[in-house]
């Protein structure tokens, strides 16, 4: 039985901290915590309750000295959060004391990082294509493989044995893991692949695309089941919500959205107000964390991110 959201009855709050716009959102594994990554060369992490309203704490992760590009939590642990960065370094954060634990020295800017899902490994991804696998309890990688095509956002499945990377020439490559052999690669779409999400129900993985589509598929078959079509701009960010239900697309058109699964129709629309970078369900609750290019009246970076999902404003 899938959930009926009254999605039009919920409303979006705006949180401020940055002094540059926000490029990375995430939640950690309880959904109590969501951590920013900004162009201003810091990383925040915000206490929110999921009802209730009063001031937002948040501590600031200071010491990268070039844009956090992205961020990921600890699957397994509610207070750790890694950083990528321009600056080339990768970092582990206890978002309690706001002090970093880790740090490891990579060859190149970092654009994206994702956890296994058992928590024991990292991946990072560098602007020059290559993917560096980090040992988290060491901090210290474990493998290196330089790709001679354009890698996006990178995956692994639920069980951690697949990983997958989308690429500029509009696959999906899968490898097996740890070994990181190829697997298959999928032609996913007509232009290049940007994001990828992976249902938290481990049916379904989706593909965000230049060509303005989600794709979803069957992990099972790896097969292509639907598209969701109601972007015009290339996707830059896709998320599941926590029951699998529904996917959130977000683009350079003005608006996030929000479709069934299953049926493949638009079930909301949130308005934006520029590009957005970020999307992000929490874990737990139907809240959805998104932020993007957002400038003020003169035309100055913003440094502001949004959850929408709230039953009073």
């Amino acid at each position: 039985m899938e959930e009926q959201i009254p999605f039009k009855n919920l409303h979006s709050r705006e949180y401020s901290g940055h002094k540059k716009k926000v490029h990375s959102v995430a939640w950690n594994c309880t959904g109590t915590k969501l951590a920013s990554g900004s162009v201003d060369q810091t990383a925040r992490i915000w206490h929110i309750e999921p009802h209730g309203h009063g001031k937002v704490k948040d501590i600031e992760l200071k010491g990268h000295t070039d844009s956090v590009d992205q961020l990921c939590w600890d699957p397994k642990h509610a207070d750790l959060i890694a950083t990528a960065s321009g600056d080339k370094t990768v970092r582990l954060w206890d978002a309690r004391s706001g002090k970093c634990s880790q740090q490891a020295e990579l060859s190149g800017e970092n654009i994206n990082i994702t956890y296994k899902p058992d928590g024991t490994h990292v991946a990072v991804g560098n602007r020059d294509d290559e993917l560096t696998i980090l040992d988290v309890r060491k901090f210290k990688p474990i493998h290196r493989r330089k790709f001679n095509y354009e890698v996006n956002e990178i995956a692994w499945n639920m069980t951690g044995e697949m990983f997958f990377l989308t690429t500029g020439n509009g696959t999906v490559e899968v490898l097996s893991y740890p070994s990181l052999r190829p697997l298959d690669t999928l032609m996913a779409h007509t232009a290049g692949c940007y994001c990828i999400a992976i249902d938290p129900m481990g049916r379904y993985f989706a593909v965000g695309s230049a060509d303005s589509l989600v794709s979803l598929w069957d992990i099972s078959e790896m097969l292509c089941v639907r598209t969701f079509t109601k972007l015009e701009w290339p996707v830059r960010t896709i998320g599941f919500n926590y029951t699998g239900d529904f996917i959130a697309s977000a683009s350079e058109d003005l608006f996030i959205d929000i479709s069934n699964v299953q049926a493949g129709r638009t079930v909301h629309q949130i308005p934006c107000r520029a590009a957005m970078n970020s999307v992000e369900w929490n874990p737990k609750y139907n809240l959805l964390a998104y932020a993007g290019d957002d400038k003020n009246k003169y035309q100055a970076d913003e440094g502001v991110f949004r959850i929408f999902g709230f039953e009073n404003a």
